[in-house]
């Protein structure tokens, strides 16, 4: 696993992308062999962790879009090798041109088969962050197809602000369709690389289809803050549970500094 905190060189010009259109899709940031492991320790843990589910066709559209297990690491020592890579880390305060990061939290987004789609939004809506410098990392545990659900970005969508106040839901995936519609920005949808990562700001809107094949789309995303980031108060009640969830014990107007919350890289 040296590579998890080896370093990912990144171009002038996968910056300057990056800048322009808050999201970046980069081929050969994991090997074959370390997807290969992740998949495994992952669906196992999602197994283990997963609620009864109720049939795909009796639960909401946020239920059939994926299955979704949160803060793995704590539970998993393998797990956290991945979530605490310098690499990915490093790729993250690069792009967010920041002196580090700290880990917000990280999650497991698995979409079975004949899972529904993942309507429009923006991820930062439900987070009690003061500033933007807040990135995704979307990690495929598998070559992913289109027909799976493969992430689609609104290139440069990080401006648009009438649809903030959206959570996902069927109203944000037809909101946000308009305006996008209306706005110009370019719709980006390509399948994924085993190996390829992709990364994405808070406030970039992105969106996935159904997944229309006989496997289940796995995905493990990690997500990473600017380690100055500063507690917001929470604008709306899905701010205030996230706070609690995700940052215990961190205090309104203070840099988010708690047990949950670790620096995993900094430049000095």
């Amino acid at each position: 696993m040296k590579s998890l905190n080896g370093t990912y060189s990144l171009s002038a010009e996968q910056k300057q992308f990056y800048r322009e259109n808050e999201f970046i899709k980069l081929k050969n940031v994991l090997s074959a062999d370390e997807i290969a492991y992740f998949e495994t320790v992952i669906t196992d843990q999602v197994s283990r962790l997963s609620p009864n589910l109720a049939p795909l066709e009796a639960r909401d559209t946020y239920g059939k879009a994926f299955i979704q297990i949160t803060n793995i690491w704590k539970r998993n020592e393998a797990v956290k090798q991945l979530v605490f890579s310098t690499r990915l880390a490093g790729i993250a305060s690069t792009l967010m041109q920041v002196d580090g990061v700290r880990l917000y939290h990280d999650q497991a987004l698995f979409k079975e088969a004949g899972g529904g789609y993942t309507p429009w939004h923006a991820d930062q809506y439900y987070w009690p962050l003061e500033s933007p410098k807040c990135i995704t990392a979307w990690i495929p545990l598998q070559q992913t197809s289109l027909a799976m659900g493969a992430l689609e970005f609104s290139a440069g969508s990080q401006h648009l602000l009438s649809a903030r106040g959206l959570a996902i839901s069927d109203d944000s995936e037809v909101a946000i369709e308009q305006m996008l519609t209306a706005s110009g920005c370019d719709r980006v949808i390509e399948p994924f690389d085993l190996g390829e990562v992709s990364f994405h700001s808070g406030w970039l809107y992105h969106r996935a289809a159904p997944n229309t094949t006989e496997h289940t789309r796995k995905v493990m995303c990690v997500i990473y803050m600017d380690k100055e980031m500063i507690l917001k108060a929470p604008s709306h009640a899905d701010q205030q549970r996230d706070w609690h969830t995700w940052c215990p014990g961190a205090r309104v107007g203070e840099p988010i500094d708690t047990p949950l919350n670790p620096i995993l890289f900094e430049t000095n």
